[in-house]
């Protein structure tokens, strides 16, 4: 069972990380969501039409381990979404959903490669992020995504949505937060530089990354030698 005064600390941090993501403009109003695993195997998730800058810590959705509303609001429509990111991913604790403007405009390219959307541009990128997919459009909510992420049989930490915005699981909520933020950062750059011909880290460097930082989902090794971006 988790610890009551635990779980308080934690909706506290959901609406913390949640206030800082909308005020910087990563996900504007009522869009993105939030969740996060408790120790009992129940969920505390953001609520259905809320905002991500105005949450109530007691409002929170809390469902139990059947993905039952046990207390707070509704929740997100995009709960089956999450779950199959949990289910895929055995160590994430954390999701968030954004509808990040740069990660968006990733996602609509008509020449991204599915299984690595960006080009190895920067190591945290790698570090953090690893190689984020393309899930082809749903519409929100639709369940059919949760069908799409369980096909990517775990190989990915982050996934653009096309048209919609990255998802990205995380072993805390604060890894989770900060992968998303270096997720829309390097969508920025990859933006600004397209048709630039920017120099990106050779397959040396990565494997170097790899081996120093114990990554796993660089499943994608010919990304920085053979990316269809440029």
């Amino acid at each position: 069972m988790t610890d009551l005064h635990e779980e308080a600390k934690l909706r506290e941090s959901i609406c913390r990380y949640g206030r800082s993501l909308f005020e910087r403009g990563l996900t504007p109003g009522s869009s993105g969501n939030i969740s996060l695993l408790l120790d009992d195997g129940g969920w505390l998730v953001t609520p259905t039409n809320a905002s991500l800058g105005f949450l109530d810590p007691a409002r929170l959705s809390r469902l139990d381990a059947n993905g039952k509303l046990i207390g707070g609001d509704p929740p997100t429509k995009e709960i089956p979404l999450h779950s199959a990111l949990y289910e895929s991913r055995g160590a994430a604790r954390a999701i968030v959903h954004l509808h990040s403007t740069h990660s968006v405009a990733v996602s609509m390219l008509p020449d991204i490669d599915p299984k690595a959307v960006l080009p190895p541009l920067t190591p945290y990128y790698l570090m953090r992020v690893g190689n984020a997919a393309l899930v082809p459009y749903h519409r929100p909510g639709d369940p059919a995504v949760a069908d799409a992420i369980r096909g990517l049989a775990g190989r990915h930490a982050a996934v653009l949505l096309a048209n919609h915005g990255p998802v990205v699981a995380g072993e805390s909520l604060e890894a989770a937060v900060f992968a998303t933020e270096e997720l829309e950062e390097t969508a920025k750059l990859y933006l600004l530089l397209r048709n630039m011909n920017p120099r990106v880290l050779s397959p040396e460097q990565i494997a170097d990354l790899t081996r120093a930082f114990k990554l796993h989902d660089l499943a994608h090794p010919d990304a920085a030698h053979d990316h269809p971006h440029g």
